[in-house]
């Protein structure tokens, strides 16, 4: 018989967690999820070398793909779908595959897991190719449908990246790129949603942030990128350009009104640019402001 996951292990720790007081557990596992955080810190080279390495594909027109069932594969949901409000990246540029379908999102879908065909017939619907970067997440390491997405990618010439929380599984072996982060033992035995989670969702949010940075969407710790859809997040752009560039909020909501709400050339504008010349100076360089403003 296969070893179990580390994550299926029985933990001594919390084995008797149901007789405690609500206080003693909750105190349990807020340390749990302390630990989950640290985890993640042995895999921040790895997590490095995965962001340089998709950086450049992303650059020249690559999209994002992100795999998984369950927990996992929501978490990966919930990561992707925050980039385009977050960085306005594009939304033909991401790809969410979900064990199930779209209704596995909210509901759990049994033996979809499982499903290496239906893993390796989403992949082909979408064409994934040599430009694209596919991260496949797992907490056990073995999901089936999550593997089988990583092999047909590599297969078709992508640059295929695995997270796990324990070693040795089908979703790291199949990975060019293999994020290992060992959160061990849950507080109560297989459920990941708690530690593994908690752990998926940090690695998830230092691969895209640092991704999204590399890739000129951030500056000066502000969402450049951003496009200001609503009133909140047209007030933020206003914030954001008053702190760039020092004007007054009379002439950074004149600015993003010329650029259409988009806080790059609107920069460029407050500094005497036309939007034209403004759009030309960014293209040059590919979008990075901190480089046209340089030049």
């Amino acid at each position: 018989m296969a070893a179990l996951p580390e994550t299926e292990a029985i933990s001594d720790r919390y084995r008797d967690l149901d007789d405690w007081a609500p206080e003693t557990i909750l105190d349990a596992l807020w340390e749990s999820q302390l630990a989950a955080i640290a985890a993640v810190r042995p895999a921040l080279p790895a997590l490095a070398a995965a962001a340089a390495a998709s950086v450049p594909l992303l650059a020249r027109g690559g999209r994002l793909v992100y795999c998984g069932a369950g927990t996992s594969g929501r978490i990966g949901v919930q990561d992707g779908a925050e980039l385009p409000p977050t960085f306005d990246w594009p939304e033909n540029r991401l790809v969410l595959l979900m064990a199930g379908g779209d209704i596995a999102f909210t509901r759990a879908v049994e033996n979809a897991e499982d499903d290496r065909p239906a893993a390796i017939r989403r992949i082909g619907e979408h064409a994934v190719g040599p430009d694209d970067v596919v991260l496949g997440i797992a907490a056990s390491g073995g999901t089936p449908f999550t593997a089988a997405c990583l092999e047909e990618s590599a297969r078709r010439g992508a640059l295929t990246i695995g997270i796990a929380n324990s070693p040795g599984g089908a979703v790291l072996a199949a990975a060019a790129h293999k994020i290992l982060v060992e959160t061990g033992a849950e507080a109560i035995a297989g459920s990941t949603r708690m530690k593994a989670g908690t752990a998926q969702k940090a690695v998830l949010n230092l691969f895209s942030t640092l991704v999204m940075v590399r890739l000129g969407r951030v500056y000066q710790g502000t969402m450049v990128d951003m496009l200001a859809r609503n009133d909140k997040l047209r007030l933020r752009a206003v914030r954001m350009l008053t702190h760039l560039t020092g004007c007054d909020p009379t002439a950074a909501r004149a600015a993003l009104a010329q650029t259409g709400g988009r806080v790059k050339p609107a920069v460029l504008v407050v500094g005497g640019k036309g939007v034209a010349e403004a759009d030309a100076l960014l293209a040059r360089h590919g979008g990075r402001l901190r480089a046209a403003l340089a030049e």
